[in-house]
């Protein structure tokens, strides 16, 4: 599992890293002389508006620039109010909201209940484009009851409402919003968050300035940091020197062994930890193509997922805390319940034996899409190809991938899902398994199980359904889950930054030392 190949370029651009530090630190930090911080990553996303992309830079984005209705504190764990001030069920599927007064959206405009209904409803709505639809599908309609008052109707009972209200929600200015349009927003967004949007350049970054009138109960607290600016470096290597020479501040997503090395830089502060992000193989169910039909079989599919070595990718390439997963959840999630699912073994010879059985004695070949961590994406393959899998890989960026999953044409993809920071497993099963656009199972059984488990009150019964899906989606191999990922971070010691589990850098909480 191991990439002895990569180990001469690194300690290579690492003798080079170190020298640029010690250069580094003799001169002031650029970040912190200017109070920017730069932050890079390797992916941008395909539109800034928050619903309308579903990755982890969007994410990030999202927490900066707007505010939802609830807060979840990350050390406790309870729901506080952000631009919500008291909520209460006035049925199972009715929640009355009490908004808070004397906010403002970034343009100046006043914050009130016609924001709120016209987001939910706009993004529910049924040419709504919006990324993922899990994230809303719950909400029947939203209603004005006064000018800081509004009912949020459910289609079913949905137990993780709150979560949901806390996390992938956050509340558009309706004005504004009809004023633009959906093109015009994601090229000058607005929102009530810490930070406003300043500059979206495709293909390079966007560039953000500290609120100055972000209301003062905000459960964020004030930011710190006068200007934040997010840059797409796609190169790892290209990230790691311009962090090492002062020109970003803070990068993640570092390489294992890199990690470790930066701990020797003066300058740097390096971070590790396991994160609620697994990474999996989406495996197409339905032989779509002639490159997926071996798939139809779930012998097939099993032997897939005995091939994976998922120790092994945990161990030596992600490490940092890694651990094999077998269910599409992660284990802190409300109803991830996995007592009852198959924990596929390595077992090449008994792969093999399945893969013969199945008619495919001298194994066949297929693709494999992946936009990320190719290494990771190249050792799986390595692993198919010993049980006869010959994948041939197909590395491009997220949107291209979304494309060919969604239209059927991918056999196999290697993606990685962090559900939004929602600790339920509706955010990740259901995403995947309840017959969605991302559903490439389609299986009816599995789609019922979850459709009763998202809406059940009762919290044993909602656990037994869960455990139920789960239980059939590993007997059926309908996916490959993998490994839990490590985030390792790398930034300028000027900078107070916490890493979280839920793998949301808040940037918002940030300070210079």
């Amino acid at each position: 599992m191991g990439h002895p190949s990569t180990t001469l370029v690194q300690r290579g651009i690492l003798a080079l890293a170190l020298a640029a530090a010690a250069t580094a630190m003799t001169s002031a930090h650029a970040g912190r002389a200017n109070d920017t911080l730069t932050y890079a990553s390797d992916s941008e996303v395909e539109n800034v508006s928050p619903y309308h992309n579903n990755m982890r830079e969007g994410v990030i984005l999202a927490a900066m620039a707007w505010d939802t209705l609830i807060y979840r504190d990350t050390k406790t764990g309870e729901f506080k109010p952000q631009l919500a001030t008291a909520w209460k069920w006035e049925s199972p599927t009715a929640l009355n909201i009490t908004l808070r007064q004397g906010v403002l959206f970034q343009n100046g405009d006043k914050f009130t209940a016609d924001d709120v209904v016209y987001t939910f409803n706009e993004v529910t709505g049924p040419d709504a484009k919006i990324a993922t639809r899990q994230n809303t599908d719950w909400i029947k309609n939203v209603e004005k009851l006064g000018e800081y008052q509004v009912r949020i109707n459910l289609k079913t009972p949905f137990p993780a409402t709150l979560e949901y209200l806390a996390g992938p929600t956050p509340i558009y200015p309706a004005a504004y919003f009809k004023k633009v349009g959906l093109e015009g927003y994601s090229k000058a967004p607005i929102g009530t968050g810490p930070y406003k949007i300043t500059a979206v350049i495709p293909g390079q970054g966007v560039t953000m300035v500290k609120n100055p009138a972000y209301f003062k109960d905000s459960p964020v607290g004030q930011p710190k940091i006068g200007n934040v600016k997010f840059v797409v470096i796609r190169d790892p290597e290209a990230r790691l020197a311009q962090l090492m020479t002062g020109a970003v501040d803070w990068i993640w997503r570092v390489p294992a062994d890199q990690a470790e090395s930066l701990k020797a830089a003066p300058n740097l502060t390096v971070l590790s930890g396991e994160t609620m992000r697994v990474g999996f193989m989406s495996i197409n169910n339905n032989g779509s193509t002639p490159e997926s039909a071996p798939f139809k079989d779930a012998r097939v599919r099993q032997a897939l997922n005995m091939a994976v070595n998922r120790k092994g990718l945990a161990d030596s390439l992600v490490r940092g805390g890694s651990q094999p997963v077998y269910a599409p959840c992660f284990r802190t999630q409300f109803g991830c319940e996995t007592g009852k699912v198959v924990k596929y073994e390595y077992n090449p010879a008994k792969a093999k034996a399945l893969l013969a059985e199945a008619g495919f004695p001298n194994g066949f070949d297929t693709d494999l899409w992946a936009y990320r961590e190719r290494e990771y994406a190249e050792a799986m393959i390595g692993d198919l190809r010993k049980v006869g899998i010959r994948a041939r890989l197909h590395f491009v960026q997220y949107p291209a991938l979304r494309n060919e999953i969604r239209s059927g044409r991918a056999p196999l993809s290697f993606q990685a899902w962090g559900s939004f920071s929602i600790n339920d497993a509706s955010a990740f099963a259901g995403n995947y398994f309840k017959g969605g656009p991302d559903d490439t199972a389609k299986d009816p059984q599995t789609i019922a199980l979850l459709q009763t488990a998202d809406a059940t009150v009762d919290k044993t019964e909602r656990k037994a359904k869960y455990a139920q899906a789960l239980q059939r989606i590993s007997e059926q191999a309908m996916w490959a889950p993998l490994f839990s990922y490590s985030t390792n971070y790398a930034f300028t010691s000027d900078l107070k930054f916490d890493a979280q589990p839920d793998e949301l850098p808040r940037f918002f909480a940030a300070s210079w030392k």
